[in-house]
């Protein structure tokens, strides 16, 4: 593992994750904790994270994969045939998150040219069947839906990963905040 290879937020997370693991099952005591957690949360190379881990089982709980990036190691489960299954969930949900993406642009262009459509339709050219331009507006909606292959699952499914995300966001800055406000009470 190189050793100079630098942390991302998500790994120091999963690092103070995994500390707390430890820490919730006797391993260490309060005064360790708040000492390693504080390591690794300024930890920026593999290598300063590494002391935070001395002595635990498992040890660093992050591994160098194939292609360069960390990957998280949970307690008691071999790292090394998780990756590829990890890796390919990842690109799973990097997929349907960027078809999703587009899907919601996509959504918001074509109700837009339509409302366009409508209004020039209507109060521009005064066409009294300017209406219909809301009919066709479903059957526009699903063309890149098609074209996209993004369905009904996909769309709910993407609204659970945005909101768990939203969660995991939230979570994690209120943990950064408050490990924050310890290490200046600290010093």
């Amino acid at each position: 593992m190189d050793e100079n290879f630098r942390l991302s937020d998500n790994d120091r997370l999963h690092a103070l994750q995994s500390l707390g693991s430890h820490y919730a099952d006797g391993r260490l005591d309060s005064q360790e904790f708040d000492e390693r957690t504080g390591l690794a949360a300024q930890a920026r190379t593999v290598a300063d994270l590494r002391p935070a881990f001395e002595g635990l089982p498992g040890g660093l709980p992050l591994q160098v994969g194939e292609q360069g990036v960390l990957v998280p190691v949970t307690l008691n489960q071999p790292a090394v045939p998780r990756i590829s299954d990890e890796l390919a969930e990842m690109e799973e949900l990097k997929d349907l998150k960027r078809r999703g993406k587009k899907m919601e642009a996509l959504n918001g262009v074509i109700f837009g040219v339509t409302l366009v459509a409508f209004l020039i339709l209507q109060f521009v050219i005064g066409v009294g069947w300017a209406w219909v331009v809301w009919p066709s507006l479903a059957l526009t909606m699903t063309i890149p839906r098609l074209m996209l292959r993004y369905s009904d699952d996909d769309e709910k499914t993407y609204e659970e990963l945005k909101k768990v995300e939203t969660e995991a966001r939230k979570e994690r800055i209120h943990r950064a905040a408050q490990r924050m406000r310890e290490l200046e009470e600290d010093r």
